[in-house]
C-alpha cells in the first residue's frame, strides 16, 4: 500500500533548537536578513539552517517549507513570530515609502509596475491574492480572508497563503532593495503605506476633487476631474481572476464606473456641451439599454441638441425593452423625461441618481 505524503516527510521533531527557530521564522514570510537579526545569527548561518531544514524534511524549495511550518504547527495562521525580535522589520525612511511607488492597476487586468516595467505576479490564483490586497489597500487582510475571497467555498487543505505571499514579496521588491511592499502585520498581511500607488484609489480622488470643484462653482473643471478619473478604466476589470472577491468587485467597479460617467455626463449637459455627451451617452445607453438613468439622460441631450425626434424614439426603444426583459413599466423618470420632451418644456428633470 502506498505511504502517505504525511507519512513520507518527517515533521519538525527531527530538527534541532536553532533549526526549529529558522523554520518559524522562514514560515512567518521572514527574509534571512530578518532572521539574522532576530536570531543573532549571520545570513550565512541562516542559508545553512534553511539547506538542512529542507534535507532533513524533504522540501524541496523554500515555499514549500512554509507551508510544512504551517501544517506541523511550527507556526499558527495569522500569528507572527514568537519573539518580538522576529517581527517584521521597521522600515525606516529610506525604505519604499522613500523611494519610487509601485504601481498596482485593478481597473482593468490586474497590472504592478515598478519603474516603468510590468511586474510578474505569477499564476491567477496567486494574482488574485495580490489583488485582494490592492483592493483593501490601507488595511490589514487576515489570512482566512484571502482563503474566502479567492477560494471561496474551495478551499485548499494545505496552507497556500503564505506560500503565494512569499512568492509575491519576492517579485514586489523595490530594485535592489531587500524591501517587500507587502509586510506581514500580527493578523495577516497588507501593502506597505506609502510604498504602493493602487489606481482604484487615485481614482477615488479624482472623483472627491470634482465634487469639490463643482461645489466651489467650477462645473468645466469638474468635468475634467472626472474624466481624468474615467481614463483610469481599462479594458476588462479584474480579467480573468478567480473567487467571490474578484467576481463581486467586478460587478461593483463597473456599477461605479457608470455612476462617475453619468456625473460627467450630467455636468456636461449643464454646460450645454450637448452635441459632446450625445456621443458618449449613444455608447453607454448601447452598452446598459436597461440603464434608465442613462436613457433620461440621453433624451434630454438630444432633446436640446435639436433632435426631439430621436429623443422619443429612445424612449420607446427603452420601454420596449424593458417591458420584454424585465417586465416592467419605465420607470417615473424616464415617464417624466418623455411628457416634458413632448410638451418642449425639457429643462432638466433635476440631478440623477448618480449626481446627487
Amino acid at each position: 500500500m502506498p505511504t502517505t505524503a504525511t507519512t513520507r516527510r518527517p515533521n519538525a521533531a527531527a530538527l534541532g533548537p536553532h533549526e526549529r527557530d529558522v523554520l518559524h521564522a522562514v514560515g512567518c514570510g521572514l527574509r534571512d536578513d530578518e532572521i539574522a537579526t532576530a536570531l543573532a545569527i549571520s545570513e550565512e548561518a541562516v542559508a545553512g539552517h534553511v539547506a538542512r531544514i529542507l534535507g532533513k524534511l524533504g522540501l524541496r524549495d523554500r515555499a514549500a517549507a512554509i507551508v510544512h511550518a504551517f501544517d506541523c504547527g511550527v507556526v499558527s495562521p495569522g500569528c507572527g513570530p514568537r519573539s518580538q525580535a522576529a517581527g517584521p522589520v521597521p522600515r525606516s525612511t529610506a525604505g519604499p515609502a522613500a523611494g519610487p511607488k509601485v504601481q498596482i492597476s485593478v481597473l482593468g487586468p490586474l497590472q504592478a509596475r515598478w519603474g516603468g516595467r510590468s511586474l510578474d505576479l505569477g499564476h491567477l490564483r496567486q494574482q488574485a491574492v495580490l489583488a485582494a490586497l490592492a483592493l483593501h489597500a490601507g488595511r490589514t487582510v487576515s489570512q482566512q480572508e484571502l482563503l474566502d475571497g479567492v477560494w471561496g467555498s474551495d478551499q485548499p487543505v494545505t496552507n497556500v497563503v503564505p506560500v503565494h505571499i512569499y512568492r509575491l514579496r519576492k517579485t514586489l521588491r523595490i530594485g535592489d532593495s531587500p524591501d517587500s511592499v507587502i509586510e506581514h502585520a500580527r493578523c495577516g498581511y497588507r501593502l506597505v503605506p506609502g510604498a504602493v500607488e493602487v489606481d482604484l484609489a487615485r481614482m477615488e480622488r479624482l472623483v472627491t476633487e470634482a465634487g469639490a470643484a463643482h461645489r466651489a462653482g467650477d462645473p468645466t473643471e469638474a468635468v475634467r476631474l472626472c474624466a481624468r478619473a474615467l481614463d483610469l478604466f481599462r479594458g476588462e476589470l479584474l480579467a480573468g481572476l478567480p473567487g467571490p472577491l474578484a467576481e463581486l468587485e467586478r460587478l461593483r467597479l463597473a456599477e461605479r464606473r457608470i455612476a462617475v460617467t453619468q456625473r460627467k455626463l450630467e455636468w456636461q449637459l449643464r454646460l450645454g456641451r450637448c452635441a459632446e455627451a450625445t456621443a458618449e451617452l449613444f455608447a453607454l445607453a448601447a452598452e446598459h439599454p436597461l440603464n434608465e438613468p442613462v436613457a433620461a439622460m440621453l433624451m434630454r441631450a438630444l432633446y436640446r441638441s435639436g433632435r426631439q425626434a430621436e429623443a422619443l424614439t429612445v424612449f420607446d426603444r427603452a420601454r420596449r425593452r424593458l417591458a420584454d426583459d424585465l417586465g416592467v413599466a419605465p420607470s417615473r423618470l424616464l415617464r417624466q423625461t418623455h411628457r416634458l420632451i413632448l410638451s418642449g418644456d425639457e429643462v432638466g428633470p433635476g440631478l440623477t441618481a448618480a449626481t446627487r
